[in-house]
């Protein structure tokens, strides 16, 4: 064995017996500060002052960077796993709320910028590129799904006829209602809107307020924002 598989091995062995020993720990300024502690021989990165609440799950967890002041609550996962390429990456004061799923899968990057929420039991999924803005709202079940099925040939099972995967990208100051749908190439600019149980099958652009099945654009912020700005001048 190669210096490099023993290693890997090795962190492996680490990663498994740090978190599953870690994570059952129960949350409290204690255990808080034993597993952020502890985890910064294991991750890529860990900041200051991030708060981890007990029975959060880690898998590849030298792919894994968390910046500072960020909370990750109980029942979350983080699925790196895959290969050495794959990345999540949480910016500083990131707060992930009950039951988040992520996963990073064959050779991805999903990264959550600065001062970003993500609600209760949302759900985001390579293998296809996710990037999230800052200070954005992602609501409860809401799900980000970074690729789509060839389904073409109907001679072969569709889990055989592999897959697509153009990223999707949701840029600053968006906020996402419940149960949002946003499916793989889609861009939503920055402040925008999508209201409750949309689904976001094409580009939305910036400031604007979208709703529906597909999700269609309503109406603009900008026009809001301009009226707001005669309403003082007047």
């Amino acid at each position: 064995m190669n210096n490099h598989g023993y290693i890997s091995k090795w962190k492996k062995i680490q990663e498994t017996v740090l978190t599953n020993l870690l994570k059952g720990i129960p949350t409290n300024f204690v255990g808080s500060k034993l597993r952020t502690s502890l985890y910064r021989n294991i991750f890529g990165k860990i900041g200051n002052s991030v708060y981890i609440q007990h029975g959060v799950e880690f898998i590849n967890t030298p792919c894994i960077e968390i910046g500072n002041n960020v909370q990750i609550l109980r029942g979350v996962n983080l699925d790196a796993s895959g290969d050495k390429n794959n990345k999540i990456y949480l910016a500083d004061k990131v707060g992930l709320n009950y039951g988040v799923d992520i996963n990073a899968l064959r050779n991805t990057c999903i990264y959550i910028d600065e001062s970003t929420f993500i609600g209760p039991y949302v759900c985001i999924a390579g293998p296809g590129n996710i990037k999230i803005g800052k200070n954005c709202l992602i609501a409860a079940h809401t799900g980000i799904f970074a690729n789509n099925h060839i389904f073409s040939d109907p001679t072969q099972l569709i889990g055989l006829q592999g897959i697509t995967r153009e990223g999707i990208v949701i840029e600053d100051d968006c906020w996402l209602g419940s149960g949002v749908k946003v499916l793989d190439g889609v861009t939503i600019g920055k402040g925008s809107v999508i209201g409750a149980g949309s689904v976001v099958t094409k580009n939305i652009p910036p400031f604007s307020v979208a709703v529906g099945v597909p999700a269609r654009v309503i109406k603009s912020r900008n026009t809001q924002i301009a009226e707001s700005s005669m309403l003082r001048l007047t």
